[in-house]
C-alpha cells in the first residue's frame, strides 16, 4: 500500500501567526525555525502511523510557501521527500505516481472561514474558489485532484474549523485529527506538540483501516474564482478558456478536473505577477 502525504504548516499545533510560518523574512527566522521543526515532527507522526497500518511506501510533498520547509535530515527514514517550487501539481506533486491513500497534514480552512487559524485559499489573492458552485479551499481543490487520479483522502489534520470543513466536503470516510481550536484568525487553544503528534499517529493508523471513496467532481466541472482585487482578475483572464463573469470573478469549465486544476494554478499565479 502506497501513501501520499501533503504537508502544510498553518495547521500545525502551536502555529497561530504568519511570522511562525514565514521562511523569507529574516525577522521571522527564529520563530520559523522552531515551527518548521514541529511541522517535520507532525509529518513524521503521520508517516509512522501509515507504516504501522501497513503502508509499504510513503511519499511526502512539502506544500507550504516556497515548499522548502521540512527538515530532510529529521524526516522519517521510511519515506521519500518532494520539495521545492514551482512543481506542476503544486501541493499535490507526485499524486500521479500511483498511490492508495492521501493524507493532508497541517492543513488550514478555506478563505473566509470564521474562527480558523490563518484561513486562506492558496494565497491572499483568492477571496473564494468554487467547484460546481460549492465553495472550496485547499482541501477541496487538492482532494478533487486526488480523486481525479482515483485516490481517496483518508486523513486530514489541522484546527477544528478545518476538520469540520473536511468532514462536510469528504463525508464520513475521512479521518480527522484536531490539534488546536481557533479563538480567532491569529489565536488558538492548542495541544502540546508531543500530544498532537500522538493524536496524528493514532489517526493515521485508523485512517488507513477505514478510508473512504475518492472525492470526484462530476463533469462538466466549473471552477469560479473571486479574486480580492480587480487587478488580479485583469492579470488572470488571459488564461485560455477563462471567462470574466464579474469585476473580480473568472470562470473556467472542462470535463477533466486535471485541466481545471492546471487552469486554477495558471490564473492564481498570473494574478500574483503585480505583487
Amino acid at each position: 500500500m502506497k501513501v501520499y502525504i501533503s504537508v502544510d504548516m498553518e495547521g500545525i499545533a502551536g502555529v497561530v501567526h504568519e511570522d511562525q510560518t514565514n521562511p523569507l523574512d529574516p525577522r521571522c527566522a527564529v520563530e520559523y525555525a522552531r515551527f518548521r521543526r514541529l511541522m517535520t515532527a507532525e509529518a513524521n507522526a503521520a508517516i509512522a502511523g501509515a507504516l504501522e497500518a501497513g503502508a509499504t511506501s510513503v511519499l511526502v510533498n512539502d506544500s507550504h510557501w516556497n515548499m522548502r520547509n521540512l527538515l530532510a535530515e529529521e524526516l522519517h527514514e521510511g519515506t521519500e521527500l518532494v520539495s521545492g517550487d514551482p512543481k506542476p501539481w503544486s501541493m499535490m506533486e507526485g499524486i500521479d505516481s500511483g498511490c492508495d491513500a492521501v493524507f493532508f497534514v497541517g492543513y488550514h480552512a478555506r478563505a473566509g472561514t470564521a474562527h480558523a487559524i490563518l484561513d486562506h485559499t492558496y494565497s491572499d489573492r483568492v477571496h473564494e474558489a468554487r467547484l460546481n458552485g460549492r465553495p472550496v479551499g485547499e482541501v477541496g481543490l487538492n482532494a478533487a485532484l486526488a480523486g481525479a487520479h482515483g485516490v481517496p483522502v483518508a486523513l486530514v489534520t489541522g484546527d477544528a474549523a478545518l476538520a469540520a470543513e473536511a468532514r462536510d466536503l469528504l463525508g464520513g470516510g475521512v479521518t480527522t485529527a484536531v490539534v488546536k481550536t481557533a479563538v480567532g484568525r491569529q489565536g488558538a487553544r492548542s495541544l502540546a506538540p508531543a500530544v498532537a503528534c500522538r493524536r496524528i499517529h493514532e489517526a493515521a493508523v485508523k485512517a488507513l483501516r477505514s478510508r473512504g471513496k475518492p472525492f470526484v467532481i462530476p463533469p462538466p466541472i466549473t471552477l469560479e474564482i473571486d479574486f480580492v482585487q480587480t487587478l488580479h482578475a485583469d492579470l488572470a483572464e488571459v488564461v485560455p478558456g477563462a471567462e470574466r463573469t464579474g469585476a473580480r470573478t473568472l470562470r473556467y469549465t472542462h470535463q477533466d478536473y486535471r485541466e481545471v486544476f492546471r487552469a486554477f494554478r495558471a490564473m492564481h499565479n498570473l494574478a500574483g505577477v503585480s505583487a
